[in-house]
């Protein structure tokens, strides 16, 4: 299900045992979009202090119960590595934590457009390849990224107000785009996919679609669900294909 991320955060992470708090914000991969990591605030139990979540261990999703179930105890959550969300977090931080939890490295398994499976990759050459990445990580906060300016092939066009996010694969489908700068009170969607790049260092983002393109697009809603008829409105006036078609093209290539 596509949702506003504004609709995650402050949900509780529900561990086998207890609560282990409660979500902030996300972490994600600035070359895939993909989320790596929720920061959830801990209750009283850890002293309110902040830890990583990694959507691989959500099970189910408790809308009415505004709840997220993980497959983690709250003793393993509390004896998982410590790390300062505040600072950058590196690869090496990201390695201890995924070697902690047991889950396989994401990075340095694309190739030629395909994923390689980590379990088929052997323990070594994971190994060899973690020491050579580099120490710097592709992870961006999507609260640090919000408010930076979007640029249109043809000027500046607003600002980005939020992400959507899909619950279920845990990727970042679209940025939600403020265009109040230009016409009061329009909201749109934008998917990476149309992104050309983005300037961390001018907190710009890159979009190739022109500024007329984006005025016109089918408005943004927050309060209202994304439907898949909403969706084809949306690429169909971009003239780009939709994701979903991607993907169904890229399994059966892998299958």
């Amino acid at each position: 299900m596509l949702t506003n991320a504004t609709n995650l955060k402050g949900m509780v992470i529900r561990a086998t045992d207890g609560e282990v708090g409660t979500v902030d914000q996300f972490y994600f991969d600035d070359e895939t979009w993909a989320i790596r990591y929720l920061t959830v605030i801990t209750g009283g139990w850890l002293g309110g202090t902040e830890v990583l979540i990694s959507p691989v261990s959500v099970t189910s999703t408790d809308w009415q119960g505004k709840c997220l179930d993980v497959s983690l105890t709250m003793h393993q959550v509390e004896q998982s590595p410590k790390i300062d969300t505040h600072r950058p977090v590196s690869r090496q931080d990201e390695a201890a934590y995924l070697k902690y939890y047991g889950y396989p490295y994401y990075w340095g398994f694309y190739s030629a457009g395909q994923i390689e499976s980590a379990e088929l990759v052997g323990s070594e050459i994971v190994a060899e390849r973690v020491r050579r990445a580099s120490t710097d990580s592709h992870l961006r906060s999507t609260e640090a990224v919000t408010g930076y300016s979007i640029d249109a092939a043809d000027g500046e066009i607003g600002h980005v107000d939020g992400f959507v996010i899909d619950d279920e694969t845990w990727a970042i489908r679209y940025m939600e785009v403020a265009t109040r700068n230009w016409w009061p009170g329009k909201k749109v969607l934008v998917s990476p996919a149309w992104i050309r790049r983005v300037s961390w260092t001018d907190s710009t983002v890159y979009v190739g679609l022109s500024r007329d393109a984006i005025q016109t697009g089918p408005e943004y809603d927050s309060s209202a669900p994304i439907t898949r008829e909403y969706e084809d409105r949306l690429h169909a006036h971009y003239g780009h294909p939709p994701y979903w078609l991607h993907n169904a093209q890229r399994e059966a290539t892998l299958s």
